[in-house]
């Protein structure tokens, strides 16, 4: 019998349901996430660090979990919220259930909640702070201790995903291959697998790498990884990305996405700030103002970057159609851009493969080698 589990927000808010992967006690930001699949991709995404999960669709569990389909080697989530947990796998390929996964993740669950009124409040009163528990069920200490919680503001999550050491991602079969340069802001396996694909060879290098390791590198290309947090506090990433633009003296391709995105907007001179609820899901429409045609994007971020804030030297490239915030930049001489959304998860499934071959071809044409 499933031990009883209570979900408390920020705003006293209560929910009672039963518990599933680990017990005890987890505090995180609480968001949502409108994709249909992937649950087992988007519990291992780091991005995810810091926060409590609540996936809109009605049940998950369905086609079990595997050993391949992660993103990363652990969760860094604080906790999954679902309304309907399935009672049994049908999947080929599946080797756990989605209870003894979170299990081997130390990350607690709770279901049989009403997450469509869950979802209604964070787009209404915006993300905020929330904890799981099985074991303090004292509902006015539980949400005392809420309050009491961190809040993603101000948090510098990049430096608890990244990797500790540089590592080398899988190798290209596409020959000649480019050797860049991936600062791990908390990157996706799929994405590696991505730049794999298209002849890339990353070296993956902790987010602390500093402007004088990288040159000794000698890339020729870096790529700004998604991540979690707030860009904001991570200074340090962003005086790197600085001299790399400014001190360079073969100014090599830079592409970001998501977090990577807003460190190198803000590296540039622009803005961030936190969005009310978010984007996360497979589903995000985004326009693309070059070609003007409109990208099926999945995304997975808490904040953006001003649009009114980018200097002369960047032009807008991308804008997304639900809320119209920015979701692409270029310079205007430098062989630099940058998208918010995940060109690798592909839900179009291929409206986003062109950002990886814009970048070969920057690459490409800075070492002058022929097509």
């Amino acid at each position: 019998m499933s031990k009883k589990a209570i979900l408390t927000l920020e705003d006293g808010t209560t929910y009672e349901g039963k518990n599933f992967g680990s017990e005890g006690t987890s505090f995180g930001e609480i968001v949502f996430n409108t994709s249909m699949t992937g649950y087992q991709e988007i519990i291992t995404d780091p991005s995810y660090a810091g926060q409590i999960i609540t996936f809109t669709y009605p049940e998950i569990g369905n086609y079990g979990t595997n050993k391949t389909d992660v993103e990363a080697k652990k969760s860094f989530a604080k906790g999954v919220v679902i309304k309907n947990l399935s009672p049994l796998e049908s999947n080929w390929r599946a080797e756990d259930t989605l209870d003894g996964f979170l299990k081997a993740q130390d990350l607690i669950g709770i279901s049989g909640v009403d997450t469509r009124a869950i979802t209604r409040k964070i787009r209404t009163a915006g993300a905020m702070r929330a904890c799981i528990s099985t074991e303090i069920l004292d509902l006015k200490e539980l949400h005392k201790k809420v309050l009491e919680s961190p809040s993603m503001l101000g948090a510098d999550l990049a430096k608890v995903v990244t990797t500790a050491e540089n590592y080398r991602g899988p190798m290209p079969k596409i020959q000649p291959a480019f050797p860049i340069v991936a600062m791990d802001f908390g990157i996706k396996q799929n994405i590696l697998n991505r730049l794999s694909a298209f002849g890339l060879a990353a070296l993956v290098v902790p987010a602390t790498t500093t402007f004088e390791e990288i040159r000794a590198i000698n890339p020729t290309g870096l790529f700004l990884s998604n991540g979690p947090g707030d860009p904001e506090p991570v200074q340090y990433v962003i005086e790197t990305i600085k001299k790399l633009i400014d001190k360079l003296e073969v100014k090599i391709p830079i592409f970001g996405i998501c977090l990577g995105h807003q460190l190198l907007a803000q590296a540039l001179g622009a803005k961030t700030y936190k969005l009310k609820f978010g984007h996360r899901g497979a589903n995000q429409p985004v326009k693309n103002l070059t070609t003007g045609k409109i990208e099926i994007t999945a995304q997975n971020h808490g904040f953006a970057v001003d649009a009114n804030t980018l200097p002369k030297e960047l032009e807008v490239t991308h804008y997304n159609l639900n809320d119209n915030t920015n979701e692409g930049f270029r310079h205007k001489k430098l062989p630099i851009f940058s998208v918010q959304y995940h060109p690798e998860a592909s839900p179009g499934p291929h409206d986003s493969d062109y950002l990886f071959r814009e970048f070969v071809e920057l690459i490409r044409k800075n070492n002058q080698r022929p097509v």
